[in-house]
């Protein structure tokens, strides 16, 4: 593998609209917003990067802000000039700067793209170089569709219906409390035999187990992230009073946390994000542990640009990712993204992963430019009025 020396990094904070508001028990959001990482390596070779975050410290502690404050100022000057030989070797690098997973997963990002492209490798066959023998890449990923909370029962039902005939063969729908029983026992009526399941995304505590004992009734393939962000331990006893499997998410975000949760029965499912355990190293050796652990496994998604889902993908095309992720096609969320060529939905509820090297999109500039021109006209000075 040929090594590259890092030579430039260039951050851009960029705007854009979502086709519709994506509500979550943290409330709506209509626009994405993210800082792309481009980085230029002494041999010309470009990677790019995405810190996917949210206007507010909502899902993650980050902000725009915050991540570009960060990136700027202490991890790609740490970066600069250094021969990388093995993209794993950006942890140690990054060490002394704790916490930040998103702008640490963003600047990691880039880097392997850079590094696959240097060797002439679509990202994900170079994913499967760094994983366990045996786990070459399939080229395609299995996956789903999440649904946000829409404003009637009737509507979700509609909006379950739309998706299931775009092809997507798993829905996950969003709940919280007041939102929770009758919406799942509404879709069940109305679709008996899909893949569903449900994202309480931490909108529940532990008093709340009766209450989603009931759950169990309508067959879900899970329920993800039920308890407290940062809970392992009474996800276990929850897991114990459930007969639906749990799935964590945010209460992983290191390969420690998830020998922790195995340990303690949190999870018979884990949710994936590479923006949250801070970057592509630790997913590897994250999934490496359910290989172990024989641990069902898919990967989460921020409602990415196409330089995060294009390497989302990459990841998700891995034989141990059993489940349908969430990297849903380019048309869900956007009617023009920032990269090309748009991930298409297949017949069989699969994307495939771009066949260019490294995380195979191109970035547009004048969509980049225009994204960025978004940002600094709807938040000047990176300011954000509060969400009530």
């Amino acid at each position: 593998m040929k090594a590259i020396t890092i030579q430039a990094i260039e951050l851009h904070t960029v705007l854009l609209p979502y086709l519709t508001p994506f509500e979550t028990s943290f409330g709506a959001e209509t626009d994405k917003v993210a800082v792309l990482v481009e980085l230029t390596t002494a041999a010309g070779a470009v990677g790019w990067g995405e810190c996917s975050i949210e206007l507010w410290p909502g899902y993650g502690q980050e902000t725009a802000e915050t991540a570009r404050h960060v990136l700027s100022e202490f991890m790609a000057p740490a970066l600069m000039g250094e021969t990388i030989g093995d993209p794993r070797e950006i942890r140690p690098l990054l060490r002394r700067f704790r916490g930040n997973h998103h702008a640490r997963a963003g600047l990691e990002a880039a880097v392997w793209d850079a590094f696959a492209t240097t060797n002439d490798m679509r990202l994900t066959d170079c994913f499967a170089q760094y994983a366990p023998a045996g786990q070459a890449s399939e080229g395609r990923a299995t996956v789903g569709v999440s649904i946000g909370i829409q404003p009637s029962l009737d509507a979700t039902v509609d909006v379950v219906r739309q998706r299931l005939a775009q092809g997507y063969g798993r829905v996950k729908l969003k709940i919280k409390r007041g939102w929770d029983v009758e919406v799942a026992r509404a879709v069940r009526a109305a679709f008996p035999d899909i893949l569903l399941m449900l994202d309480a995304n931490s909108d529940y505590g532990p008093a709340d187990a009766e209450h989603l004992a009931q759950l169990d009734e309508f067959d879900l393939l899970m329920i993800e992230q039920p308890l407290a962000h940062d809970d392992i331990y009474q996800h276990g006893l929850l897991q114990k009073r459930l007969k639906t499997r749990v799935c964590l998410d945010e209460s992983v975000k290191s390969a420690s946390d998830l020998r922790i949760a195995l340990q303690v029965g949190a999870l018979g499912i884990l949710n994936l994000k590479p923006a949250r355990v801070g970057g592509f190293s630790e997913c590897l050796e994250i999934y490496c542990i359910c290989v172990e652990h024989d641990l069902p496994l898919w990967i989460g998604g921020m409602l990415e640009t196409g330089v995060g889902r294009a390497a989302n993908l990459a990841f998700a095309a891995l034989p141990a990712v059993n489940l349908p992720s969430d990297i849903s096609a380019t048309d869900r969320y956007f009617a023009a993204d920032i990269s090309e060529p748009p991930f298409i939905l297949s017949a069989d509820s699969t994307l495939a992963v771009p066949d260019g090297a490294g995380i195979g999109v191109e970035v547009q500039r004048d969509r980049l430019e225009e994204a960025k021109r978004r940002w600094e006209e709807n938040y000047p000075y990176g300011k954000v009025a509060p969400r009530k």
